[in-house]
């Protein structure tokens, strides 16, 4: 069955054409990954497939009976919305038969209108998706209701537009960088949720995990012509691979056949008869074939950098708090020669402070770093670079530097450095404020580069680079002889870049782990798996109802409905108490405060044991 057919639609911003009469179809079932170089308009097709802009030739149709939904990279919500208004504001009628019934829990006098609710709930089979609907809040971090939209980070923000595409239960999903901003566990939910359930998709995403997991079928856009791969990521770079290799072939054979018709033409005299003007038109597309170059971007730099010395980095027992929240415990280490390490662990558990103490930027609490003294840090950073109005892009990277020096004395130019990172020549000389969001990204790294860095920290350096980029980068990075510290959620590169990680576990825990993120995975399941399984004994003052069935009794509904406000309530107050620390407070009075905190942390622990309790409850 079609979903969506696309006929030789083009786009062009001025003078620039993005592309050309590109025609491809999506069936249902279909989970399409689309992948190109930044620059060439993904997210302009995108915006075109999801109505939000119009190509300037050709046609995009529907059919008539689905519902599309489109994730964009910046969520379109109202910023004076909570977050749930913004969910409940949905497209989706079990949605509103959902809100009915929050709210008559909200109300538990007024029984004719919960039993209504109730009625309601059980007449539209709406008990299962309430179910759904809080295990994504869940998963997505998103469990504070009550936050109003404009007070929410990026990062929250694209998280809460996922909620809302998911739970309005699309026929079709188009998906722009689905998994920016989520952390790994997040990552690795929407991946499995996507497998399971029965999505048409096409998105566009970096991560190539991703792609390999949840697509079925790849398209590439390259040199403005489309290839379809009927596979996932794996299958498209082996198919891609032999389609270059024949490619390449059928050029050699070009070129020869090309000299030869080459030595006719010389030879032939003006005058021509149809059959050698037949020829003549044949040479022209013979030259043409034989004249293609793929460029392949492999990176193979022997880098000539400032040598490390013995002592390169040193930490000493660091502590770290910021807001009360401890994020590094008296953590200690000394980084050696050719170093390749990741880190990993939940957002807001201390990864980028971490950086930013590295490299000087904040001070530790206790403890002491000690940096050798020919370290020299190259720091990409998450906020990118500021341009001045009306700079070209060679402009930018020479203000750090002209050049790479190399061994054997010989040098990689800023233009050759550009180059090796996909801005040909033309585009070198393009004003930076024609880039996409992709190009300035990768444009911020090549001046990271050309300081030519001996020690270089990279915190989420994949975000909103193309795969082609990110292979480039890749080998890149395989190449660079000095250290190197990875922030990133990008699986597949922490894997190729990483030998060893340090997981930030929470509450100022950090552990060095010997192996890659996968080997990291690996480990971990397999310890939960061998743990051995206890029967939880019931407490004495037992909430659980003596009945049973997938369904919660009058009683536990309205106890249920209660507790997610209550521990809302309970999460505020105590970021109220957490703040008291702040001050400048007496030895009894931080006493006090320990113990009023302590009250409430437990209470929010007990009620959340409860609310999770429930909630299994309704799924037997």
């Amino acid at each position: 069955m079609n979903y969506l057919s696309v006929e030789n639609i083009a786009k062009s911003y001025g003078e620039r054409r993005l592309f050309e009469n590109l025609s491809f179809g999506i069936n249902k079932d279909q989970k399409v990954g689309f992948v190109a170089k930044n620059g060439t308009g993904k997210t302009s097709l995108l915006n075109i497939l999801a109505g939000s802009d119009s190509p300037d030739d050709g046609q995009v149709i529907y059919r008539n009976d689905i519902r599309v939904a489109f994730l964009s990279q910046e969520p379109d919500l109202d910023p004076e919305l909570t977050i749930e208004q913004s969910i409940f504001s949905s497209e989706n009628p079990t949605l509103k038969i959902v809100e009915q019934y929050e709210k008559a829990l909200l109300n538990p006098d007024d029984a004719d209108a919960l039993q209504k609710a109730m009625d309601a709930m059980e007449a539209n089979n709406a008990w299962d998706f309430e179910t759904e609907f809080k295990q994504i809040l869940f998963k997505l971090n998103l469990e504070d209701l009550q936050a109003v939209v404009k007070n929410l980070s990026g990062g929250q923000k694209k998280r809460l537009a996922l909620a809302r595409m998911l739970l309005k239960k699309p026929d079709f999903i188009i998906l722009d960088e689905p998994t920016n901003h989520l952390d790994l566990d997040m990552i690795e939910w929407l991946e499995e949720y996507f497998r399971k359930q029965d999505f048409t998709i096409f998105m566009v995403t970096h991560d190539r995990y991703f792609l390999e997991r949840v697509c079925n079928e790849i398209i590439e856009l390259e040199d403005g012509k489309l290839y379809t791969y009927k596979g996932n990521y794996s299958y498209y770079l082996d198919k891609k691979e032999e389609r270059h290799q024949l490619e390449a072939t059928n050029t050699d054979k070009a070129q020869q056949l090309y000299k030869k018709e080459l030595e006719w033409m010389r030879r032939q005299p003006k005058a021509r008869t149809t059959k050698s003007k037949s020829r003549i038109e044949d040479f022209h597309e013979i030259k043409h074939r034989a004249s293609q170059r793929r460029q392949e971007h492999k990176v193979q730099l022997e880098l000539n950098m400032e040598r490390l010395g013995s002592k390169i980095v040193e930490l000493h027992n660091i502590s770290k708090e910021l807001g009360g929240k401890q994020l590094m415990k008296n953590f200690s280490y000394t980084f050696k020669k050719g170093e390749r390490l990741g880190i990993i662990g939940k957002n807001g558990t201390g990864k980028s402070t971490f950086l930013n103490m590295l490299t000087g930027n904040l001070n530790p609490d206790t403890g002491k770093i000690v940096i050798g003294e020919t370290v020299k840090f190259g720091y990409y950073t998450q906020k990118g670079i500021k341009i001045k109005p009306g700079q070209k892009v060679v402009e930018v990277i020479k203000e750090f530097g002209d050049y790479i020096p190399l061994k054997k004395g010989r040098q990689i130019s800023a233009e050759q450095l550009l180059e090796r990172f996909l801005f040909d020549r033309k585009k070198q000389y393009d004003y930076v404020e024609k880039l996409s969001g992709g190009e300035k990204k990768r444009l911020y790294l090549c001046t990271v580069l050309i300081q030519n860095p001996n020690f270089l920290i990279l915190d989420e350096p994949t975000n909103d680079l193309d795969v082609l980029t990110l292979n480039v980068l890749e080998n890149f990075l395989m190449d660079f002889p000095g250290c190197i510290i990875v922030v990133s959620h990008d699986r597949y590169f922490m894997d190729k870049i990483t030998d060893h990680l340090f997981v930030f576990e929470g509450k100022g825990e950090v552990s060095d782990f010997p192996g890659n993120y996968t080997d990291y995975r690996e480990y971990s399941e397999s310890k939960i798996s061998s743990e051995p399984k206890t029967e939880k004994k019931p407490k004495e003052n037992t909430w659980r109802d003596d009945s049973t069935g997938s369904k919660l009794t009058y009683k536990e509904q309205k106890e249920f409905g209660k507790l997610e406000k209550e521990i809302s309530k309970l999460e505020k107050k105590k970021e109220e108490i957490q703040k008291e620390f702040l001050k400048e407070l007496t030895g009894d009075e931080i006493n006090e405060t320990s113990v009023k905190l302590k009250s409430v942390e437990d209470e929010i622990e007990e009620k959340t044991m409860r609310y999770f309790e429930l909630m299994e409850k309704m799924e037997q």
